[in-house]
Parts: C-alpha cells; structure tokens; sequence
C-alpha cells in the first residue's frame, strides 16, 4: 500500500474530524483523483511531437494518456475539429497516492527558485488546480532525451465541501503551501 494512503489513513484523517468536528468518518474530505493534463499548442500537426508527449505523460503517471480532440472548429487557431490538442491521465487508488508522494517530495523541489505552491488557485468547492513549466522537474524524464520542454496541468480533485478543508488535507498530506 502506498506509504501516503497509510499515513492518510492514520494521521490525516484523524486530524481532519478533530479539526472540523465531523459527526460520521463519511464526512472526512479525502483526495478523489488527480488528472495531469498536456496542451500540444503549435504540435497538434506534428504526431512525433504527440508520440512525445504520450511517452513523457506515461513516464510521470505510469499510465497510458487519453488524447483529447477539439470539439469546435476554431479558423484563428488552425484548429479543425476532431483534431488531438492534448493528452490526460486520470489518477486514482494507489497509483494517485504513489503520483502524489513523487510530487510533492521529489519533484516540486526540484523547480528553481521553489518558496512552496500557490495556496489561493483553489476553486471553491474543494479542487486545487497548479500548472507547472516544465516536465524536467519529475526524475524519470531523462534531460537528453526530450525534444521540447512542455508544461502541464495538475488537478487535484478532493470530496471536500470548502476549500478550508481542501487546504488543511492537502497540507497535511505533505502540500508545501507558500507561507
């Protein structure tokens, strides 16, 4: 089992019903998924590029990517439907809580200049969502092999009601909010 479901488990959770004064353990807020999305920009032509992107995605994640096509035809965007402008993985279960633990420990260090995650791109209703600038951050991206430096997209999607609560979970599951 991973080591942050364990810890969830038996020190966050307790936290949280201590914290808010939940009357059943139903009503603790726990993390529900985590999707990790890749916008192609200028490379939605070129399928060397989307190759490129479903590998680094699979690196990360250690899951195979959903390409997501355009709905709409947009003339200013070169952008005919049906086209794939991204790629996304759904998290969840242990592999979530395994994306987590690399994240927050390994990968968020790893930015230059690091002062910890923006603690206001809450959306009101309990779901965090951060962008990151570059894939080079995770450790499983080999530097010499990339063609591009692309950003992503991480959203954490919890079964909180208020982002109060949403901040104080993903704090105590290790979060490194800026002061």
């Amino acid at each position: 089992m991973a080591r942050l479901k364990t810890k969830y488990l038996e020190e966050v959770a307790p936290a949280l019903m201590k914290k808010f004064g939940y009357k059943s353990v139903m009503q603790i807020p726990k993390l529900d998924k985590i999707v990790v999305n890749v916008g192609c920009g200028d490379d939605k032509d070129n399928s060397k590029a989307l190759d490129a992107i479903s590998t680094d995605l699979m690196q990360i994640t250690g899951q195979k990517p959903v390409f997501c096509k355009a709905k709409k035809s947009v003339a200013n965007f070169k952008l005919r439907e049906g086209m794939t402008i991204g790629a996304k993985v759904t998290l969840r279960g242990d592999r979530m809580y395994e994306f987590l633990d690399r994240f927050f420990n390994l990968a968020l260090p790893r930015v230059r200049d690091f002062r910890g995650i923006n603690s206001n791109s809450f959306d009101g209703r309990g779901n965090y969502s951060m962008g990151i600038k570059e894939q080079l951050i995770f450790p499983e991206i080999d530097y010499d092999k990339i063609d591009k430096v692309r950003g992503m997209d991480i959203c954490f999607v919890t079964t909180a009601k208020t982002d109060e609560e949403a901040r104080e979970l993903l704090s105590l599951m290790g979060a490194p909010f800026a002061r």
